[in-house]
């Protein structure tokens, strides 16, 4: 189950702490547009469309979420390697500004829904982008390529799936 890319993901052998590093890293894994954000919207979006009688796209939302809760554990091994536990906060290591799920879209539509989702794994491609221009890490940068290429396939299937809902 998920959507993902075929391909494996890096290692995070030999990857050791480092502060500067783990700032950059965080909110991708816990900020408002966040690996914890897309995981929640997913959720939500799938069980309220499954209700709904659009299971179709409820189950294409439920595997993306699978994929988005695996970027949760590769960023989140990621943090504890980098010197911080995984708190869900975008500023590790200090328990401040915790995740608050006000940052979810819940929309209702599917139209609204797809249109949200589009626009999110956009904003998510381009943020991992901005990330790998300002790393220089090779292996953390293998990790972020890796989970760029994720977000292209979901970009790709909620594009398609919105062109479908629109025939």
């Amino acid at each position: 189950m998920g959507l993902k890319a075929d391909k494996p993901y890096p290692s995070l052998t030999g990857i050791t702490e480092n502060c500067q590093v783990l700032r950059l890293i965080s909110p991708a894994y816990a900020g408002r547009k966040g690996e914890l954000t897309a995981t929640l919207q997913y959720v939500y979006q799938s069980i309220y469309l499954g209700e709904c009688g659009k299971e179709k796209l409820s189950r294409l939302l439920l595997d993306i979420a699978v994929t988005e809760m695996h970027h949760i554990q590769i960023l989140g091994a990621l943090i504890t390697r980098l010197g911080a536990p995984p708190l869900f906060t975008s500023c590790p290591p200090y328990p401040v500004g915790f995740y608050s799920a006000s940052c979810v879209n819940y929309a209702k539509s599917p139209e609204a829904i797809l249109s949200a989702d589009i626009r999110g794994e956009r904003e998510a491609i381009s943020e991992y982008k901005r990330l790998l221009y300002c790393l220089n890490d090779e292996k953390i940068g293998a990790v972020i390529s890796r989970i760029i290429e994720d977000e292209q396939v979901h970009l790709e299937a909620l594009e398609n799936a919105q062109r479908e809902l629109l025939a």
